[in-house]
């Protein structure tokens, strides 16, 4: 649905978002900031040298340059990837045309290290690689199609699930001739300033299926990115040594790398550990949390394989907890979830640990921001609910998507309709270079979405007041009197609460806004984790009163599920206000970070049962909520 009024009001209050000082001039009291305000002139826009605008890209797209992205079907490369990403309309893999509602500023291709290339050359039938047997094996089904395809699809990603990789794929000629080229097409694709190809690729641990998957994003160019070839699991499935390889990598080359954990709900509770490193058996050290957040700052909280916030089993006072959960099993569905590996999965429950590990090992392990990503199989970024195109070429549109099966093991399955549109990531940098995208990933100032692009600011200080929320420019007053989202506060002043200025506005082409949220985690005197979930600011505040214990009216319902369709008759397009901890003890450390709540939409199997008139499973849910997720602000007695 496209509100042509909301569109206008949203270009009229742009200027609302622009950014403010950057990290290292965050100290500034309010004062400071009037008088640098007042040396620029009369011009509010003049001698800014900190990020405007935000930039929306995908971490996490696979082309058929993965092994598994290529079983299943994909023949686009990493070229119409990126076409596709920058606004071009491009043929998908089963002859439907598509094009993005609007470009992405920047894109991440992250095809599987292990193997990469390969299966384009299995299904050619490769003479070399056909002297292998369980290669041609692989190479005769896969061709083969239907049915058997999708069995020796399953069959290659459990081989790599075991370690048991037929060695003749890890040649290191071929490896390094397949990087080469998929370096050469990311380069000829950064337009530096309009277009970012940033390069990266997935490192793919599942051993016993579990999932443990980190993206690895460069910082540099290619001709320093291809003096080493990407780290696989052939050579170790323990995320310990994936870090000493970008430590050798940057060692090496003089580059800059960092790594973004996988959404955790397919790793049966071990993305997550507390005491004992389930790759080795060790207990967890000061040693294992420092290089664990040196190397990954960012985690990714919601894709196309489940939504990775909360769980309503661990957070049963929040009403948006159960948000496209996943909870079947691990990756290959070999070992079927149970309710206690929840705790070690999801993100919230993770920075709530982070903070009782660094009582006892000295450093928080869990101290991440927080991005979206598709994780889509299919080349094509796509996170828009009425432009899905699926996890995979099976799951491109078709009127019999929904009710296929993504993957079965002994009778446990994932159907086609639980697959989600997630996800985005939004980047505060100073411009659409891959240096400055690094930068700002590095030190945490993203947010991540279901899709929309809403954007949203989020700062965190001693001093603002509620006229602060009036303020047409609060960027300028968000650096001058505090932190920005990733950022850092300390012992606080006496007699001081944490206060928080926090904004946002809808995507034109979305829903309205219903509420802004704060979770708050915290670390009690006796060790004990607790969370809160306040509503700041919502939507009809003069009509939709908080009860006593902070719970709001729901906002409502304008879904029209068999038009597919909405009305934005409800929710607001902007929200911004300034609030104050009033629980707050100055002892206690904690974390906070905003959750931006649209009101309900048509979900994508909303659409499909439109335009191709078909009935949706009944367990088929027809609307969503889309929402947003900051980066956390750490406080730090």
């Amino acid at each position: 649905m496209k509100n042509l009024e909301s569109i206008f009001l949203i270009l009229l209050i742009i200027p609302f978002f622009t950014f403010g000082q950057q990290v290292g001039e965050m100290k500034m009291d309010m004062k400071e900031g009037e008088n640098i305000h007042k040396k620029k002139g009369y011009s509010p826009y003049a001698g800014r040298h900190f990020p405007t605008q935000v930039y929306w890209g995908d971490t996490h797209l696979h082309t058929s340059n993965s092994l598994d992205a290529r079983a299943f079907g994909t023949v686009l490369g990493p070229e119409e990837a990126y076409k596709l990403a920058r606004g071009e309309e491009i043929t998908a893999t089963h002859g439907e045309k598509i094009k993005l509602s609007r470009p992405l500023d920047w894109l991440v291709v992250a095809d599987h290290s292990d193997g990469m290339g390969a299966m384009n050359e299995i299904i050619k039938g490769n003479p070399n690689l056909m002297k292998d047997p369980v290669v041609k094996d692989w190479h005769n089904r896969v061709n083969e199609g239907g049915k058997t395809a999708l069995l020796a699809t399953m069959d290659i990603i459990n081989s790599f699930a075991l370690g048991k990789i037929p060695p003749i794929l890890l040649d290191e000629d071929f490896s390094q001739s397949v990087w080469e080229r998929y370096i050469k097409t990311a380069e000829k694709y950064n337009d530096p300033g309009t277009f970012t190809s940033i390069i990266g690729y997935e490192w793919t641990s599942t051993e016993n299926g579990n999932n443990l998957h980190r993206n690895v994003l460069y910082r540099n160019n290619g001709d320093i990115a291809k003096q080493m070839l990407p780290y696989t699991t052939s050579e170790s499935f323990n995320p310990e040594d994936l870090w000493k390889w970008m430590e050798r990598y940057e060692e090496k080359t003089g580059g800059d790398v960092l790594a973004l954990a996988h959404n955790g709900n397919l790793s049966n509770g071990i993305m997550f550990p507390v005491e004992v490193n389930p790759a080795t058996g060790k207990a967890l050290d000061g040693n294992y949390a420092k290089q664990r957040i040196k190397w990954e700052p960012l985690y990714e909280i919601t894709q196309i394989k489940g939504d990775g916030e909360t769980h309503p089993l661990l957070s049963p006072n929040d009403e948006f907890a159960d948000y496209e959960n996943w909870e079947k099993g691990n990756l290959n569905l070999s070992v079927a979830k149970t309710d206690d590996m929840l705790q070690y999965e999801y993100a919230r429950e993770a920075l709530k640990n982070g903070l009782k590990m660094e009582e006892s090992l000295g450093v928080n392990p869990y101290k991440f921001g927080v991005v979206g990503s598709t994780d889509s199989h299919t080349s094509l970024a796509t996170a828009e609910e009425d432009n899905f195109f699926g996890k995979h070429s099976g799951n491109e549109p078709s009127g019999h998507r929904a009710t296929g099966i993504v993957a079965e093991f002994e009778g446990n399955k994932v159907m086609d309709w639980e697959l989600v549109a997630s996800g985005y990531a939004g980047v505060w940098a100073t411009e659409n270079t891959r240096e400055a995208l690094f930068d700002a990933m590095a030190r945490k100032e993203v947010y991540a979405t279901t899709g929309p692009r809403i954007l949203v600011r989020f700062f965190g200080g001693w001093n603002f007041t509620k006229e602060d929320a009036l303020n047409r420019l609060p960027a300028e007053i968000g650096y001058s009197k505090g932190v920005p989202m990733g950022g850092d506060m300390y012992t606080a002043p006496k007699g001081k609460s944490p206060s928080f200025l926090v904004g946002a506005l809808k995507d034109p082409y979305g829903g309205n806004l219903d509420r802004i949220q704060i979770v708050k985690g915290w670390l009690d005197k006796s060790g004990k984790t607790h969370e809160k979930v306040y509503n700041v600011v919502w939507s009809d505040m003069d009509q939709r009163k908080a009860g006593k214990d902070g719970m709001l009216p729901d906002v409502g319902n304008t879904v029209d599920v068999k038009n597919a369709t909405w009305s934005n008759s409800i929710g607001r397009a902007e929200l911004l206000s300034v609030w104050k901890d009033p629980d707050f003890d100055p002892k206690l450390k904690a974390f906070y970070y905003a959750r931006v709540i649209e009101i309900p939409t048509p979900r994508w199997t909303a659409y499909d049962a439109k335009r191709f008139g078909v009935e949706m499973p009944k367990e088929s849910p027809m609307t969503t909520t889309e929402r947003a997720y900051t980066s956390p602000i750490w406080y730090t007695p």
